[in-house]
């Protein structure tokens, strides 16, 4: 494809492309004739990526090089992990209120069908308030958890697939179990101690912590599963 392509499919600028190519975060294009060069899908998905760092993370030239080069170096797995984590966990996002009022427009906004949005609202994954018309109001966590749920059906971990819905709501009660618990120790034991300002913060930063623990966990513990059953001969050195 010609330099004019690129553009369209990624919204940078012809001139910020090329600046990209001299400072070496692009490789050069393979040249077609003097003043020609042909762009691929990888160029593409490389200007994307940077494009995506230097929106949300504004790291210099110098930390951008040292990420595409990691980047080139990982799977085409690893890859596809990191286009769906930077679509649903960007810094910028958590400045901007998403909610979404009416059941209606929950469904348009996610793409989940009434039937899962009932049952995942009967299961606690959704947990809607009502505002003063009575309508229920979604927060931007029930938006992202409604789309994830649709991407799973996507990627063919939907009940026609073998997957089990029911999972979900077994999941999401240890965590409610979890949560409720920890936050009833945390609160007895430093409610009386702080202002109200300092608690909030602090419980604040807790939520955070243990979010990415759980995060962290369950995506290492899932290349370990992937890790063994891509490998039946392969030992779990836990058992």
């Amino acid at each position: 494809m010609k330099i004019n392509q690129v553009v369209k499919q990624t919204g940078v600028p012809k001139e910020t492309i090329h600046f990209y190519i001299r400072e070496g975060l692009l490789r050069k294009p393979r040249k077609s004739g003097v003043n020609a060069a042909n762009y691929n899908e990888h160029f593409v998905e490389q200007v994307l990526l940077i494009k995506n760092i230097r929106a949300n993370y504004h790291l210099p030239i110098p930390e951008i090089k040292k990420i595409i080069k990691k980047y080139n170096r990982q799977s085409s797995a690893e890859k596809a992990c990191l286009k769906y984590y930077s679509k649903f966990y960007r810094p910028l996002d958590r400045l901007l209120t998403t909610e979404v009022v009416g059941k209606d427009a929950f469904i348009e906004a996610t793409g989940l069908g009434k039937k899962w949005m009932e049952k995942a609202e009967e299961w606690g994954i959704f947990t809607p308030t009502m505002n003063e018309d009575g309508q229920r109001t979604y927060c931007s966590d029930d938006v992202t958890i409604g789309k994830l749920m649709v991407d799973m059906d996507h990627q063919n971990f939907g009940p026609s697939d073998g997957g089990d819905p029911e999972d979900l709501r077994i999941i999401s009660d240890f965590i409610r179990k979890y949560i409720m618990n920890s936050f009833k120790k945390f609160y007895k034991n430093n409610l009386e101690k702080l202002s109200v300002e300092d608690f909030d913060q602090q419980a604040s930063v807790f939520h955070e912590i243990i979010s990415l623990f759980f995060y962290h966990l369950y995506r290492k513990t899932t290349r370990e599963a992937i890790r063994i059953y891509k490998n039946p001969e392969t030992k779990n050195p836990k058992k």
